[in-house]
């Protein structure tokens, strides 16, 4: 089985109160690492294809290979921070992560670049799926717990936006090879930093609890999902009979894996973590709320660019309001929030924000002005995020026990991703197939857009209906 709790008990949980914190900023610093590059790829898509002659479609294979690695192997990730220690994955996957930055800046061909990334992302899923158990072992008492997990909470959602601003100057002002060299020196004093302030945590070992079947199984479904959704579903289709073939063996995948736990005598994820209401109904949500805010960072840039007519550093900049909201929100207040309402009841009403700014976008114009047809959603955006996600991230962990802790951090990454890439890719499929209605091309555009927001609004809303009937309230502390 897993680790026990008397394992578990030389965590970072016994370090003391400053170092716990300092541990944290570490920790959120190789989040934000991590969050940064999916985004600030984005804004430099088009300088990487002018350079190295990408085609329309072979270019979504830049953030494609990115997402197959990392949403793949994020649940195995998490597992093997249980057993081999949670601080020794992290490690290993900054450097990874950091190596892969200096191949991708590098790289002079279209294969280098997208093997590159491939490896980036292996990088990215040890790293990130490792350190939401981590915080919740540095902070045990609740309130510490929350406020804790505030930070990181803002750091995994409103990084994006910030890498939307980082993108547009470094590719402007330099060149986009220093996206990914920039990674170099952030990636070595996070690991140096990892080294001195994050204690070593003693994990269960790979002679036990190994189940190399069942870790074959999940990452070989989750990366032909992803990769079924991203390429197949994408450019043929949902009904195309590739991704029809593909979907069904991915689904074989997942039974086999599911039967695979259901009778292992040490699993890769024992199917009683699901009986928490709370954990499910927040796995669920992840993946809806991600699928919607994704595709819509996506599609919001697109609409900023291609009819509004903003350079990459505009968009960044147009973005910032997000940011600076929803870091006020998880820093400051959402610590408070959980704490005098409990985490479902803010995570419902931030929801219910998001869902409106979604539908506020559907208004924009072909002739839009940004104070008032893109300021009011992103700021929207920014406040329902920064009082939702740390509320989600919490209730996610609620009922965890320690040993599960590497388990469940994978977890809600993996379906963060796996929602993220869906997103992404239904709704970039919908803006595209719904570019109608006008002999203006940019009226044509924008209603693909709306179309696409609207979509992502009725996700977001399905997340408020989990929220409020699956998962449970939690009792307050004082």
């Amino acid at each position: 089985m897993y680790a026990t709790t008397d394992t578990l008990a030389t965590t970072p949980a016994t370090q003391g109160g400053r170092s716990r914190w300092l541990a944290l900023y570490t920790l959120c610093a190789g989040m934000l690492m991590i969050v940064l590059d999916v985004t600030v790829v984005n804004v430099a898509l088009p300088a990487i294809q002018d350079d190295l002659g990408f085609t329309s479609s072979s270019l979504a294979w830049v953030v494609n290979a990115y997402l197959i690695a990392f949403g793949g192997l994020l649940l195995l990730a998490g597992r093997l921070g249980d057993l081999l220690g949670r601080r020794n994955i992290f490690i290993a996957g900054l450097v990874v992560f950091t190596v892969a930055s200096v191949w991708c800046g590098l790289a002079s061909s279209q294969e280098v670049l997208v093997i590159a990334r491939f490896v980036q992302g292996i990088g990215g899923a040890l790293t990130s799926a490792v350190i939401l158990g981590m915080i919740v072992t540095l902070f045990p008492e609740p309130r510490e717990q929350a406020k804790a997990i505030g930070m990181y909470a803002f750091v995994a959602s409103a990084g994006g936006s910030i890498g939307l601003l980082a993108g547009g100057v470094l590719t402007q002002a330099i060149s986009w090879h220093w996206i990914f060299f920039v990674n170099l020196p952030i990636g070595i004093l996070t690991v140096a930093l990892a080294l001195k302030l994050i204690e070593k945590d003693k994990g269960l070992g790979m002679g036990r609890g190994t189940d190399v079947p069942g870790a074959v199984l999940i990452t070989a479904a989750l990366m032909l999902g992803v990769f079924t959704i991203v390429k197949p579903a994408a450019e043929l289709g949902w009904t195309a009979g590739r991704t029809v073939a593909l979907g069904l063996l991915t689904l074989t995948l997942l039974i086999c894996f599911v039967v695979r736990e259901a009778t292992a005598a040490n699993p890769l994820v024992p199917l009683r973590i699901f009986r928490s209401r709370n954990l499910s109904g927040a796995n669920l949500v992840q993946a809806l709320s991600a699928s919607g805010m994704f595709g819509i960072f996506f599609l919001g840039s697109l609409y900023l660019q291609r009819v509004l007519g903003y350079d990459a550093l505009e968009i960044g900049l147009a973005f910032l309001p997000t940011t600076v909201v929803m870091g006020l929100l998880s820093v400051r207040y959402s610590e408070k929030l959980v704490t005098r309402f409990g985490p479902r009841r803010p995570l419902i009403a931030g929801l219910l924000l998001v869902t409106l700014g979604l539908v506020l976008f559907t208004q924009a114009p072909v002739d839009g002005n940004y104070v008032v047809h893109v300021l009011p959603v992103l700021a929207l955006l920014g406040l329902g995020g920064g009082i939702a996600f740390p509320a989600l991230m919490g209730l996610s962990m609620a009922d965890v026990q320690p040993e599960d802790a590497g388990l469940a951090s994978g977890l809600i990454g993996t379906m963060g991703e796996v929602g993220a890439a869906l997103g992404l890719a239904v709704l970039a499929t919908l803006a595209a197939t719904n570019t109608t209605g006008s002999s203006n091309p940019l009226q044509a555009l924008t209603n693909g857009y709306h179309f696409a927001f609207a979509v992502a609004a009725a996700i977001l809303a399905v997340s408020v209906l989990i929220a409020y009937f699956v998962m449970r309230p939690a009792k307050t502390t004082n």
